[in-house]
């Protein structure tokens, strides 16, 4: 039997017919936490830190909840997010080596996706594929990292100020987001770091300057997929922008959880497509 797990940033609860599970991230203030769970109500953890004008931060998956993710299966991948915004991707790598320590038969491959959000959600769609097409595990594991290099991530945002209270992007950058309605538009880098490309005005802007790029990219109507936080009236604008050039493409749109939402904030999209 096989298992996928993900870390929480995917924004999926489940995928039907793949046997799919999510570990949770954390969101906290020095006074409450939240565990990133399915059962989170999002719009009321946005409120209070909203409200909240003390420190918040955010926590990896703890080493037990990715040992229980892994029972029941000999055939595991993982896909985390980017380890070059969290230390998520390591901590399922000491999971990992200390389940098989105790479970030598079993096999896992830990995916670092490199980006969040849509971007795990198009790797895990992949992985099944792959899977469903009778792929070996060695297999999929050595397509599934060049299948992560064809994909590409892009955001708006209307606020950076919990990236930069995170040590995310300099608090310098962030300052002039969301003044005069400026939006910042950004992609993921080689290396899954935030890479600024344009500041917008407005979420028009957002929307012309995000389908330039995709345009850009080499895309070509592969799947795409975006989560927002509170605008899906944006995302619905996206995605119609987009097939105007490229017709009935695959697309779908996620509502983000909480991590994605913790860092996106509201009015954010990210956007996941294959090139």
């Amino acid at each position: 039997m096989y298992k996928i797990v993900a870390d929480s940033s995917c924004d999926m609860n489940d995928f039907p017919g793949i046997p799919f599970e999510t570990v949770p991230l954390t969101l906290s203030t020095d006074e409450k936490s939240f565990v990133d769970s399915p059962g989170l109500n999002v719009k009321e953890v946005l409120d209070y830190l909203y409200a909240h004008h003390g420190r918040s931060y955010t926590a990896c998956p703890s080493t037990q909840s990715w040992l229980d993710s892994f029972e029941g299966a000999d055939e595991i991948y993982v896909v985390t997010i980017t380890s070059g915004l969290s230390g998520t991707y390591a901590s399922a790598g000491v999971a990992r080596d200390q389940y098989l320590s105790e479970h030598p038969e079993v096999k896992i491959c830990i995916v670092d996706s490199l980006s969040t959000g849509p971007g795990c959600v198009l790797l895990i769609e992949k992985i099944a594929e792959l899977k469903a097409a009778g792929k070996s595990f060695e297999e999929i594991s050595k397509e599934i990292v060049q299948y992560q290099k064809s994909l590409k991530l892009y955001f708006g945002l209307q606020s950076l100020h919990n990236l930069a209270a995170g040590g995310r992007v300099p608090k310098l950058v962030a300052s002039a987001i969301g003044i005069m309605n400026i939006r910042i538009l950004g992609t993921a880098s080689p290396e899954g770091t935030i890479a600024p490309i344009a500041k917008c005005r407005g979420d028009k802007r957002v929307l012309e300057k995000i389908v330039e790029e995709i345009k850009a990219c080499g895309y070509h109507g592969g799947k795409i997929r975006i989560c927002h936080v509170e605008n899906l009236a944006l995302a619905n604008e996206i995605v119609s922008k987009i097939k105007e050039f490229f017709g009935d493409i695959d697309v779908s749109i996620i509502p983000a959880r909480g991590l994605c939402s913790y860092y996106a904030e509201r009015g954010g999209i990210i956007l996941g497509c294959e090139r």
